[in-house]
């Protein structure tokens, strides 16, 4: 398959036509509209500093979905112990700051770039993106950030500067997103670390249809709260 050359115009090639590895289309911008655009059909920004905007959509995918949870039992006793206090939407750009400096997708530098932090940024003040904040003795320890659109979240990246602390705060997530009613978690590629909370991947196809499905629920927007 062709990887396409995106324009100005707000319109992506459907999402079936990315590469074998995933990627679907270069160039564009990281603007509100075309972000949430973007995720609202299952693809999603990833590229490094100094390279144009990479857009992908993989296959198969891997999920989570909230009722499918499951916590290995040493986090679990961990959680019991209540070592760290959980926030939402409290710290977002601390959150997303500290995932750049950890997420380990790329050997060298980082994916989550300048540009990305402010795009993301302006989407968590308009509501649609959110985080969880791991706090250990009043400094932030760990956490995680994604979109929220209907009733999906799409997890992007989570960092750890204590041990488990970002594995205490996805646990707490997805509980909360199991509250709330939401039917997908969209974990984009597979990983090993998320594998052991019930993660799976499915067919694109199979994504496809849960995601439009799903991303008809209106949007839960505004400020997250741990309460």
């Amino acid at each position: 398959m062709p990887v396409f050359q995106l324009t100005d115009k707000l319109i992506f090639p459907p999402a079936e036509l990315a590469e074998e590895n995933g990627l679907l289309a270069i160039g564009g911008d990281l603007s509100s509209k075309r972000l949430l655009l973007a995720y609202r059909n299952g693809i999603f920004p990833w590229y490094s500093e100094g390279e144009p905007i990479l857009w992908w959509s993989p296959s198969p995918r891997l999920v989570i979905f909230p009722a499918e949870l499951k916590i290995p039992r040493r986090l679990a006793r961990l959680i019991r112990q209540g070592l760290f206090s959980i926030t939402m939407d409290m710290a977002f750009k601390q959150v997303i700051t500290a995932c750049a400096y950890t997420d380990n997708r790329l050997e060298k530098g980082t994916w989550i770039t300048d540009d990305m932090i402010v795009a993301y940024c302006l989407l968590y003040d308009m509501g649609y993106a959110h985080s969880v904040e791991c706090w250990l003795d009043g400094k932030l320890a760990g956490g995680l950030y994604g979109i929220s659109l209907g009733s999906v979240f799409f997890g992007e990246s989570m960092f750890s500067e204590q041990p488990n602390s970002s594995k205490v705060a996805l646990v707490y997530l997805i509980k909360k997103l199991q509250e709330w009613s939401f039917e997908l978690i969209d974990c984009q590629m597979k990983t090993e670390h998320l594998m052991q909370f019930g993660a799976r991947e499915i067919p694109e196809n199979e994504f496809q249809k849960l995601l439009t499905k799903n991303i008809a629920s209106p949007d839960q927007k505004g400020k997250w709260r741990s309460t």
